[in-house]
């Protein structure tokens, strides 16, 4: 529930999503992530035009929420974690 520009661009930059959530899972999830050895960045959700549910939520408590994006951190371990949650 990112702007689609926004998406493109954070893509191209190398940033993939994850997912979105609130506290105190959010905190405990941005940890993790950078303990397993990538960079975390977070964006503010945008309600999607196509649920309408999810957006009257979004309107009353969006600020709470936000979208979880990662990459690998610069000499980190992040391709060999990222192996741990692949099936295979």
């Amino acid at each position: 529930m990112v702007n689609k520009s926004r998406e493109v661009e954070l893509e191209e930059e190398g940033w993939t999503r994850q997912f979105t959530i609130d506290e105190p899972r959010l905190s405990e999830a941005t940890e993790m992530y950078k303990l397993l050895g990538f960079e975390v960045h977070l964006e503010p959700v945008v309600p999607d035009e196509s649920s309408e549910e999810c957006a009257a939520c979004l309107e009353v408590m969006g600020d709470r929420y936000k979208t979880i994006y990662t990459r690998p951190a610069e000499g980190g371990d992040s391709e060999e974690a990222l192996d741990l949650w692949e099936e295979g």
